[in-house]
C-alpha cells in the first residue's frame, strides 16, 4: 500500500510542478510580446515571473484552524 501512496504523491508533485512551469511560460512569453522597456534584468523578471506562477498554480497545504481572539 505504501508503494501506492508514494506513486500517487509523485504523480501529484509532477503535474503541480508541470503546471508553474506552463504557467511560468505563459507569463514569461506574455512578457516578451509586450516588449516593455522595465527597469529591470531579464533574470530578475524571470524570478518575479516563477513567483507569480508558484502563487498561481501551488497548493498551499495547512494543518489545522485559526481561532480568532476574543477581545
Amino acid at each position: 500500500m505504501r508503494a501506492m501512496i508514494d506513486t500517487q504523491e509523485l504523480a501529484r508533485r509532477f503535474n503541480e510542478d508541470e503546471a508553474v512551469w506552463r504557467c511560468f511560460e505563459r507569463k514569461r512569453a506574455l512578457r516578451q510580446s509586450l516588449d516593455s522597456c522595465l527597469p529591470l534584468s531579464e533574470p530578475t523578471l524571470d524570478d518575479l515571473d516563477w513567483l507569480a506562477a508558484e502563487r498561481e498554480c501551488r497548493q498551499v497545504r495547512a494543518i489545522g484552524f485559526f481561532l480568532p481572539q476574543k477581545p
